[in-house]
């Protein structure tokens, strides 16, 4: 063998051996990169997975063992670099998921028992309502119907006298004020039975408001102004002293119009209602809801008027 073939197969020996630890170490950062890039598309599939909460765990397990660094080659060693702080960014991504795919049940489940809890107190007022008729039923009450004398007659001629005449007069004085009420005729239905309803809350006449006011909910409860309608239920009953009627209407509009012009109003006067009722945790978590669930998108006036029935209530 030629003294110059020796020379050749003794530079070419020498260029493999310094070529295979480059090799190896390219061969380890592009199986690190690989495992990133999967583990880049699991997360994407937990941050963005079309509104399921699932967790999907990555593709391959973390990788523990140190791979071996390049020190003679400076591109590599920063590409290893670039490599550690994608894999310390992705670690801590997908703990934030974790954590924050947690809160998020956790919400869910207070806010669903939130609302069966009041749901369920809510229930049993609204069968109270009829209470506005008891005065006219006294009076059928006759207890001396077991002493058929003369003398026992007397008695029970008086009380059937002045009853008699005390309806009379105020029921009479009653329909003089509610035909004082100007009735709405603009040619839209709807806005004028809510209208006459307004106007009648703003007589002070209750109860005839508050008929006016369910026949608007029950015959358009689809229509725009049904949100404004009950909210305004809610209103009489609550300016007629009874919280109780009050706290319910403002949480069946809420309940079933959420997006209603008045749902923002009807969840704040919902606060007050039960806040009047000595219920000041309640009342606290009503205001709370109304700042999560609405927050600025909320009425200023509603705001304003929320902020100061919570230092009213200690909230």
């Amino acid at each position: 063998m030629s003294m110059r073939q020796i020379t050749f197969f003794g530079a070419a020996t020498i260029a493999l051996a310094a070529a295979m630890p480059a090799a190896a170490q390219d061969g380890a950062i592009d199986k690190r990169v690989e495992r990133l890039e999967k583990e880049m598309r699991a997360v994407q599939r937990s941050v963005f997975p079309g509104g399921s909460p699932t967790f999907f765990e990555g593709e391959i397990a973390p990788d523990n063992t140190p791979g071996e660094r390049a020190r003679s080659n400076a591109p590599v060693i920063d590409l290893t670099a670039r490599v550690d702080a994608l894999e310390n960014q992705l670690q801590t991504l997908t703990g934030q998921t974790e954590q924050n795919a947690f809160q998020l049940r956790e919400l869910e489940k207070q806010f669903t028992a939130y609302k069966a809890e009041m749901e369920k107190r809510f229930a049993d007022p609204a069968a109270a309502e009829p209470t506005a008729t008891p005065a006219s039923l006294a009076p059928t009450v006759r207890p001396p119907a077991t002493t058929p004398t003369t003398t026992a007659a007397a008695p029970a001629k008086k009380p059937a006298t002045t009853p008699a005449a005390k309806p009379a007069t105020s029921d009479a004085a009653r329909l003089a004020l509610v035909k004082k009420v100007e009735v709405p005729a603009s040619g839209n239905e709807t806005k004028d039975a809510y209208d006459y309803g307004f106007r009648l809350w703003e007589a002070k006449l209750y109860p005839e408001a508050q008929a006016q006011l369910k026949t608007v909910v029950a015959k358009w409860p689809k229509s725009s102004q049904a949100s404004y309608a009950q909210n305004l239920l809610g209103r009489a009953y609550l300016d007629e002293g009874k919280p109780s009627l009050a706290a319910v209407a403002f949480y069946n509009n809420y309940k079933d119009r959420p997006s209603g012009a008045r749902a923002p109003h009807s969840l704040m006067y919902m606060g007050v209602a039960l806040d009047k009722l000595g219920r000041k945790a309640d009342a606290c978590k009503a205001f709370r809801e109304l700042e999560e669930v609405y927050g600025d998108k909320a009425p200023q006036d509603v705001r304003t008027d929320a902020t100061a029935a919570k230092a009213k209530a200690g909230c």
